[in-house]
This record gives C-alpha cells, sequence and structure tokens, in this order.
C-alpha cells in the first residue's frame, strides 16, 4: 500500500509540474485545499477513486496511468495534450470576444447608415468592453484559472460604471459620483478572492 502511495504521489507531482501548476491551482481545480494536494504528493494520503479520475481527465491520462510507475512511450504524452487544449480554448475564447466587437462595429456602422442626428452611436463600442469582460468571464470559469476571475469581475465593474458615465454625456449630464459605487464594489471583490476552502 506505500508502494502504490508513492507511485501515485509521483505521477501527481510529475503530471502538475509539466502543466505548469502550482499545488494551488490543481487543488482548486479539484475543490480540495492545496495541503490536501501537498499530502498526496508526500505520499501521505491517496485521493479517492472520484478524485483519481478528476486528475487523470485532467491532464488527460487515464487513472492506469497514475497507478503505474513505468510509462510505456507509446501513450500520449499528457504535456502535449493539455498544451494543444488549451491553446484551442484560448483560440475559442478569443475569437468568442471577437463576435463581441464584430457585433458592436455592425452596430455601429447601421445605425450610422440609417439614421441621422444621432451622435452616440459610438456607444456601442462603449459598451462592447463590459460584454467582453462577461464572455471572458464565462469561459474563464468553465476552461481556465478560477483565481482569474476576480481580476476580470473588477474589470468588468469598472467598465460598466464607465459605460453608464460616457451615456449620459451626449445628454450634458454628468454622473461622476456613479464611480463611487465601484469603492465598496472593489472591496467586496477583494475580500471574496480572500475566502479560502474549508478542505476535505
Amino acid at each position: 500500500m506505500d508502494e502504490l502511495k508513492l507511485i501515485i504521489s509521483e505521477n501527481i507531482s510529475t503530471l502538475r509540474r509539466d502543466a505548469g501548476m502550482t499545488q494551488a491551482e490543481l487543488a482548486e481545480k479539484l475543490n480540495y485545499t492545496d495541503k490536501a494536494v501537498s499530502k498526496w504528493e508526500r505520499g501521505e494520503s491517496i485521493p479517492d477513486v472520484a478524485v483519481l479520475k478528476d486528475i487523470a481527465d485532467l491532464y488527460g491520462v487515464t487513472v492506469d496511468y497514475l497507478l503505474k510507475a513505468e510509462h510505456e512511450v507509446t501513450e500520449p504524452a499528457p504535456t502535449q495534450v493539455k498544451k494543444r487544449r488549451l491553446s484551442n480554448r484560448a483560440s475559442i475564447t478569443c475569437m468568442s470576444i471577437l463576435l463581441v466587437w464584430l457585433l458592436a462595429t455592425f452596430a455601429f456602422v447601421m445605425v450610422d447608415m440609417v439614421t441621422e442626428g444621432i451622435t452616440a452611436h459610438w456607444l456601442a463600442f462603449v459598451y462592447a468592453i463590459p460584454i467582453s469582460m462577461i464572455v471572458w468571464l464565462i469561459f474563464n470559469s468553465i476552461w481556465f484559472n478560477r483565481r482569474r476571475n476576480f481580476l476580470i469581475i473588477s474589470f468588468l465593474m469598472w467598465t460598466l460604471l464607465a459605460s453608464l458615465h460616457l451615456t449620459m454625456v451626449p445628454i450634458s449630464v454628468n454622473i461622476w459620483q456613479i464611480f463611487v459605487l465601484g469603492v465598496p464594489g472593489q472591496a467586496i471583490i477583494f475580500l471574496w478572492s480572500r475566502l479560502r476552502g474549508t478542505g476535505k
């Protein structure tokens, strides 16, 4: 049993390092604490079967791969699979954000062509910024490091406040006070980012 613990610990540690992840990042993706991951990698405990399956899926290997000390060279390199998957996901995320800007450009052109006397059609690009943040937040929550969500939410909040402020500019209404809302909002986001899981 001790030998199996060491084999699993070595495989988890190697896969994590090869993927360029910290123990905290792996723990977050598995919804565990970094202390639990540290125990696994030191061979002090073994993840349960469900977690082993999650780890295997995360790194593009089989559960059997985690249980074996020797790996055949014919097995696909998990780091290459991981890099390709991350690259594809990053491309999809970028394309989705660019689609937002394409729609904003389309709205800008159509309003400019169809209507006369409307000079605020540039707001299409202003609102494209917080909408892009929402798209980024969704894809980051699904595929990437969720700790980055707090930064994205901060950008979203401030760009949305700026968009609302700029919306009032064409009608000569100055609502600079709206930015005051961002101060407690940012404090809440910061404190939220400091919350830690209780561990399992």
